[in-house]
């Protein structure tokens, strides 16, 4: 009986030693976040676009404030302007008369807060998807299914890719390729996740990116492996994309402006 009295006494003692923890972290005035990604679908005009701009926000506050009110354009090298509109005060600015034109170069101008923020990159086209592969025998144990999903490279040209591979439901994954060592010759984008099942729908996205993409989403990617996790998480350490706010160079924005064609392949589990 008294070894018992003796757990129950030592149980609350532990318990009562039990304390919340607020944890104060730093906080620094908010950064523009630019998420411009311009693509021209294999297939469509590629006329309908969105910009969507934010801001940094404290590590536990559950919502992202837009940028609103920014003034939006993006400009190609044949002279044309094409106005980015915002919807309502959401931070989303579209246009529906955008003209995608390959290895044509755009500049991105944003008038946030009497600030202006540029850019400068160039639309590249991309192959089309031959075909998707599927193994069900993959992964370290041997019961992963496994998607690749097969192109075909120029030859003679110095091409980049971005894939993205996304189920409903899921956050997207995203991979890189250059054709280093396999230029001109049929090569694939590798998927892989224990949780497919038969039946499941993967939608594949390839894109042509530049040289300078390619290395920012490979340090990206670098920084979110898998025991980190993903690209759409907080980063151990800021990457700077592609934009610059000419009116003051210590207020850096984050982001990427990119374009590119892309070709989608939509892939039923078997």
């Amino acid at each position: 009986m008294k070894k018992i009295v003796y757990i129950i006494i030592l149980g609350l003692l532990i318990s009562s030693c039990e304390d919340v923890i607020d944890v104060d972290l730093k906080t620094a005035e908010p950064r523009l976040v630019i998420d411009a990604s311009l693509s021209w679908i294999k297939g469509t005009q590629g006329n309908e676009q969105e910009i969507i701009l934010s801001l940094t926000a404290p590590y536990f506050d559950n919502n992202i404030p837009p940028a609103t009110g920014a003034t939006v354009t993006v400009s190609d090298s044949n002279n044309n302007t094409f106005n980015f509109i915002e919807q309502g005060t959401s931070g989303i600015y579209t246009n529906n008369t955008f003209i995608p034109e390959t290895y044509s170069t755009y500049t991105l101008s944003i008038n946030y807060n009497n600030e202006i923020y540029t850019a400068i990159e160039t639309l590249f086209p991309v192959v089309p998807i031959d075909y998707v592969e599927q193994n069900d025998n993959g992964g370290f144990s041997g019961d992963e299914i496994e998607i690749k999903a097969y192109y075909t490279d120029p030859e003679l040209e110095e091409n980049y890719y971005l894939f993205e591979f996304s189920t409903p439901g899921k956050v997207p994954t995203l991979e890189v390729y250059d054709d280093e060592f396999n230029n001109g010759n049929q090569i694939f984008g590798f998927y892989s996740d224990e949780d497919l099942e038969t039946s499941d729908n993967i939608t594949i996205k390839i894109s042509g990116i530049s040289q300078r993409h390619y290395d920012f989403m490979f340090i990206l990617l670098q920084q979110t492996d898998d025991e980190s996790g993903d690209p759409f998480e907080t980063q151990p350490a800021t990457v700077r994309g592609n934009c610059v706010n000419q009116t003051n160079t210590d207020n850096y924005p984050l982001g990427y402006f990119r374009l590119t064609e892309t070709d989608v392949f939509n892939y039923t589990v078997q």
